[in-house]
């Protein structure tokens, strides 16, 4: 990369981890490939975000300044607004009714809550994860057999 005579920046003066939505992102990649290190953000959803913080997305993370960094977590910040509403990954959410897009660690503990609330509910969905089968309809006569039983045992011969 140093002997590229397109390059005017060296290895030397890369930030190698970038902080952004409390998650240590890969400097040395690409913004559309390191923003993809945050959960819920996908390459399409990564490159939407660069532009709309007027950022080139092959320019490398660890190449950014101070300032692109801020307008970068800015439109992290507000990627409701950025997005179109059918790129939302929680769309008529189940407790406010609005869109909204989850991502980093917020993820798990939404995906806990919704399957607590199928519980308690008591719809099909919560009463198959209460009995740890499949829940979206899939065959459960020959797969899924995870964790049943250790297998046989032999006895010991004399």
């Amino acid at each position: 990369m140093a002997n590229n005579p397109d390059n005017t920046e060296t290895d030397e003066d890369i930030q190698h981890i970038v902080r952004i939505a409390e998650t240590d992102i890969e400097g040395r990649s690409p913004v559309v490939y390191s923003l993809t290190g945050l959960k819920g953000v996908n390459h399409r959803t990564a490159r939407i975000l660069a532009t709309s913080a007027k950022i080139d997305h092959k320019k490398k993370m660890g190449h950014l300044s101070e300032e692109e960094i801020h307008h970068l977590k800015d439109a992290v910040a507000r990627i409701e607004t950025v997005l179109p509403a059918w790129m939302l990954n929680r769309r008529k959410d189940f407790l406010t009714g609005e869109d909204r897009h989850i991502y980093g660690g917020d993820i798990a503990l939404v995906l806990r809550e919704d399957i607590n609330t199928m519980k308690k509910t008591h719809s099909y969905k919560g009463s198959r994860h209460e009995k740890g089968l499949k829940a979206r309809g899939q065959r459960t006569k020959s797969t899924g057999r995870r964790g049943a039983t250790v297998g046989v045992s032999r006895r010991k011969v004399g």
